[in-house]
């Protein structure tokens, strides 16, 4: 479905950008112009992005660790 007319943005693009990284109807905005004309989307962009995620399996990244060398 078009959740953006104004810039023809779907809500499978949303969901794609969240899957990439978007946290954010300000991601969405950067990303895809999203709500950046007459703003009307921005709720329904809002909640595709909040589903998405939701429904994202949680990832299980495995934490790297920044060791700043010793001073001898």
């Amino acid at each position: 479905m078009i959740v953006c007319v104004c810039r023809r943005i779907s809500d499978h693009q949303i969901r794609q950008a969240a899957a990439d990284g978007a946290q954010s109807l300000e991601c969405l905005q950067f990303e895809l112009g999203v709500a950046t004309q007459c703003g009307r989307c921005a709720d329904c962009a809002s909640k595709v992005l909040c589903d998405a995620r939701a429904a994202a399996p949680k990832s299980t990244h495995n934490a790297i660790a920044i060791v700043q060398p010793q001073m001898a």
